[in-house]
């Protein structure tokens, strides 16, 4: 009898922790194909909450990829100016703007920019990110600590290697961008 406990146990555990670790997989669609990324609510709850909560009300879907730097990452998530599908947009203007929500706290960690980490982006306050983030391309070691990092590519990061890259001399500003197709939670 105690073994069936312990049995049913186990199997409520597995279950359970499946669908928490569920809950932290999104999927992040190219033109090219689907990226699979793992968020990391334990190092960064509120990045986390906020991805999660812009991603559910599609706030990224159709959001380009304004700031693109070979060797380096692929900034998005400007929702007010960057959305390609908004009356907002504007090309000029992206990378200025975030969503109507409150700045968030910084979540610095002790986890690295490795190639496909994704963090947030923000201005030279540290509690200024928003709702824009960058997908590193390869190790960025001098932004450790003073980004947020809030999650990483698990599967196609060859889809996010070929995102159309920027202008070199103009900051990896990118004319005609690609896009965020969409971003939603398994």
């Amino acid at each position: 009898m105690n073994r069936f406990i312990i049995n049913i146990l186990i199997l409520f555990f597995l279950i359970t922790n499946q669908s928490i670790a569920q809950e932290n997989i999104m999927i992040l669609k190219l033109k090219d194909g689907d990226v699979k990324i793992e968020l990391f609510p334990d190092v960064a709850p509120n990045h986390v909450n906020r991805i999660k909560e812009l991603a559910k009300e599609g706030m990224y879907d159709n959001v380009v990829f304004h700031r693109v730097i070979d060797g380096f990452m692929a900034q998005t998530g400007d929702v007010k100016f960057g959305n390609s599908s908004s009356k907002d947009f504007n090309l000029s203007r992206a990378g200025m703007g975030g969503s109507d929500l409150p700045d968030l706290k910084q979540e610095f960690s002790n986890l690295p920019h490795d190639r496909g980490t994704l963090s947030m982006a923000r201005s030279s306050d540290p509690n200024s990110a928003n709702s824009q983030f960058f997908i590193c391309f390869k190790p960025a070691p001098f932004l450790d600590k003073q980004y947020t990092v809030f999650g990483k590519v698990i599967e196609g990061m060859d889809f996010v290697d070929k995102i159309k890259r920027g202008d070199e001399n103009n900051n990896g500003s990118v004319d005609n961008p690609d896009k965020i197709i969409s971003f939603k939670s398994l």
